[in-house]
């Protein structure tokens, strides 16, 4: 059954105009146990050795309008039948067991062609970037709270595109209509909670590092030096290295972890476009940089080098679709990295050596030649390449959905994963109705438990 039947859409948009938004949850779900902890493996179960789901549990459907507009009132006009989703960009234990904090990326968001040519379309242009407070009761996520990102003066940082000649033109759902540039538009993708109750984001379009308030407000973006980005109205500071200019389109940073001591570890998503787009479509090297919030600076780069992409998925033999989507501190400098593709993913253990810290050398000047990523074997030509050990092949348990960009360690054995759901969203002229209502691909928000055969 469509997850926007007439009569379920009536319901919904009924019950979102009757209730203020702490009350949203209640269109999800009402009510549930608390998540129990995942029981423990004994010697005499059969499948002691390997990891397994233990639980499942999937966000009901909450309108996208109704959503937005309880945050942020009057943002969203139309919001052509799309349900929330996209949080699963992110997760980050909130403190009590089974609840979670999320982070949406930039919205709905398709590519469609026209005239032979793809166009980026935002179906929903009023949607803004949102932290998103979720429980998991039994089998049934529920939205706890949210909070929109907000600029300096209370308004929307909006999900669209910051610069013309650096990122995708925007256009409307049919990509017909352009749409306007927004230099405050983040595509956020990683999340972490300080111990002030702030959060730290990753974005893609900078790429950029953003530090915003327990409600949203963005308090500082850092940027790349040289990216020359104006008209915020929030404080933008160039304090990333200047080679980060050159990362592939919608592939910035995508995964974002916090380690004990309070430093945070940024991902590259893919391999840097040096010295020039089919460099970095075959490159299996993307970089790692360690940020001080006390000192406001990058402190550390690495390298970190993907295994061959049939291999993390042996149905696919593209090198580009190898992306790092998640980083999960584990204690110490170690941090779990999730490798994947749309359709696989595996999780590798490593550790932020001291001596791998590449930072400043050779491999940050984009006039380099060779560069870190046109190098065939990074470690042969002396790089210290980050060690890795594989931790679990999450494309070989059971139960496991595909598209796995949240990751977050729920204790010692027990992760939760989250998918993102594109909020239901498909490419192609197929996505929209005649009425340009969207049509819905049935792919669900879901919090998935893996049990590991060993502690990490």
């Amino acid at each position: 059954m469509s997850p926007h039947a007439p009569g379920r859409r009536r319901v919904h948009r009924c019950l979102a105009a009757a209730l203020p938004f702490a009350l949203l949850s209640a269109v999800a779900a009402a009510g549930g146990a608390q998540a129990a902890p995942a029981r423990d493996d004994g010697p005499g179960n059969p499948r002691a050795g390997t990891a397994r789901v233990v639980r499942t549990a999937t966000l009901g459907d909450i309108p996208l309008g109704a959503f937005s507009n309880a945050l942020l009132p009057g943002t969203v006009d139309d919001d052509r039948g799309v349900d929330l989703g996209g949080i699963g960009s992110d997760v980050y234990p909130a403190g009590r067991p089974g609840e979670f904090w999320t982070v949406t990326d930039r919205g709905p968001n398709g590519q469609v062609k026209v005239d032979g040519t793809k166009r980026r379309t935002f179906p929903v242009p009023g949607f803004d970037p949102a932290i998103v407070k979720i429980a998991v009761r039994g089998d049934t996520v529920r939205v706890l709270d949210a909070v929109p990102l907000t600029t300096s003066s209370g308004k929307p940082v909006t999900g669209l595109p910051d610069q013309a000649g650096r990122d995708e033109a925007p256009y409307s759902y049919d990509g017909r209509t352009p749409l306007s540039y927004h230099p405050n538009g983040l595509d956020t993708e990683g999340i972490v909670r300080a111990g002030d109750g702030s959060f730290w984001l990753v974005d893609e379009y900078g790429p950029s590092l953003v530090h915003v308030s327990a409600r949203g407000k963005v308090l500082a973006r850092y940027v790349p030096q040289g990216l020359g980005l104006t008209g915020t109205d929030y404080p933008v500071v160039e304090a990333l290295p200047s080679v980060l200019l050159h990362r592939k389109i919608n592939r910035g940073f995508e995964g974002l972890a916090q380690l004990s001591g309070g430093d945070l570890v940024m991902a590259l998503q893919s391999p840097l476009s040096l010295p020039d787009e089919d460099a970095g479509e075959t490159s299996r090297t993307t970089r790692l940089l360690r940020f001080s919030p006390r000192e406001r600076a990058v402190t550390a780069e690495y390298a970190y080098r993907f295994d061959p992409v049939d291999v993390v998925d042996p149905s696919e033999d593209d090198t580009s679709e190898l992306k790092i989507s998640s980083v999960v501190a584990v204690g110490g400098d170690r941090l779990l990295v999730e490798e994947r593709t749309d359709k696989a993913a595996r999780l590798q253990l490593v550790r932020l050596q001291r001596g791998a810290n590449i930072l400043g050398g050779r491999w940050d000047d984009a006039t380099a030649s060779p560069s870190l990523e046109q190098l065939d074997d990074p470690a042969t030509q002396g790089v210290p390449v980050l060690a890795k050990r594989l931790v679990v092949d999450l494309g070989t348990v059971d139960g496991v959905p595909g598209k796995i960009e949240g990751v977050a360690r729920v204790d010692a054995r027990t992760l939760a994963l989250v998918d993102d759901n594109d909020f239901g969203m498909t490419d192609g002229a197929g996505a929209f109705d005649a009425q340009g209502r969207l049509v819905d691909s049935g792919v669900e928000t879901t919090v998935t438990y893996v049990r590991l055969p060993h502690a990490i």
